[in-house]
């Protein structure tokens, strides 16, 4: 089973059970936003993980060992037309340059990891409409000269 079956196995199994994210992160022990990450095939769980996953889920253990399989970190590169992640282009079309700068005069001269890396997403409630909250939680990688 490759990555790409994986993900319509366990989307399907996540809406046949009615599970939320947050159920079945609860179920496997790991954050809501990494599991739905290794769900999408975007990263690779450990061989507990992706049985845990797939217990909390009820498919066969094809789908763990596609789990624990290394991906390809590789997307589309066309403009998105999904609304949501459309916002989150332009915020880094709008912002990216504005954020590097601002981290750089904090840090110095790097980057911020997505490698050692976490994001969690958080709803405040708000009379005049619901906020979404991201935290996007990266180690800063300082560029090195030889």
């Amino acid at each position: 089973m490759d990555k790409l079956e994986m993900r319509h196995t366990l989307l399907a199994a996540k809406a046949r059970k009615k599970m939320s994210w947050d159920d079945i992160a609860s179920a496997v022990g790991m954050s809501p936003v990494w599991v739905a990450s290794a769900c999408y095939g975007m990263n690779s769980a450990s061989a507990d993980i992706a049985h845990k996953l797939c217990d909390a889920l009820e498919v066969d253990g094809d789908v763990a060992t596609a789990l624990t399989t290394f991906p390809t970190k590789a997307w589309d590169e066309a403009i998105p037309q999904d609304p949501f992640v459309y916002r989150l282009y332009e915020v880094v079309g709008v912002y990216g340059e504005t954020l590097k700068d601002v981290v750089q005069e904090k840090f110095g001269d790097g980057i911020m990891s997505a490698i050692d890396f976490t994001m969690e997403v958080d709803k405040i409630e708000d009379p005049k409409g619901d906020r979404v909250l991201l935290t996007l939680n990266g180690k800063f990688l300082p560029y090195k000269s030889w």
